[in-house]
């Protein structure tokens, strides 16, 4: 796993010892949890990535290799977050798709040592999903770049 959790100026909230609950998110989530439970519901590389915005390791997800027809999960509320219709190979070495579903994520800033990003989380739960940037196929031309140990595949 990759520390991306940043406050500015490419700090991460690892390396001060905070959470990023204490960052502040000020959005409100229709599901929630508390540390233990989130805990004791996700892997320990579910919890990393989507609670803590970790970022798991380039072409480890098995969900790259999965090319059936069915919907994307989040791992942590269960909320249908992308149609494998939308899905492609970027190259990069996570699961990408071209668009999510309707009322499925949420965006935010990230700033990190690359300067901006725009993060991507489940807009029911608030869990760490990737990041979308500009550089995607037609029709949107967006790559939603997602970790793969944040979703569930459900087959049609």
């Amino acid at each position: 796993m990759t520390r991306r959790t940043t406050i500015g100026l490419g700090v991460t909230l690892a390396a001060l010892g905070l959470s990023r609950r204490w960052a502040g998110a000020a959005e409100a989530f229709e599901v929630t949890k508390t540390e233990a439970e989130w805990r004791k519901l996700l892997t320990p590389a579910q919890y990393a990535v989507l609670r803590e915005e970790d970022t798991e390791r380039a072409f480890t997800s098995p969900l790259n290799d999965e090319h059936r027809t069915g919907t994307y999960a989040c791992a942590g509320c269960d909320l249908p977050l992308y149609s494998s219709k939308a899905k492609y190979d970027s190259g990069t070495g996570w699961p990408s798709f071209w668009e999510p579903l309707p009322n499925a994520v949420a965006t935010k800033a990230d700033w990190g040592l690359l300067g901006r990003r725009t993060e991507v989380h489940c807009r029911r739960c608030g869990g760490h999903l990737g990041h979308v940037f500009d550089d995607g196929p037609k029709p949107t031309g967006k790559r939603y770049c997602m970790n793969g140990v944040a979703l569930v595949f459900r087959p049609a």
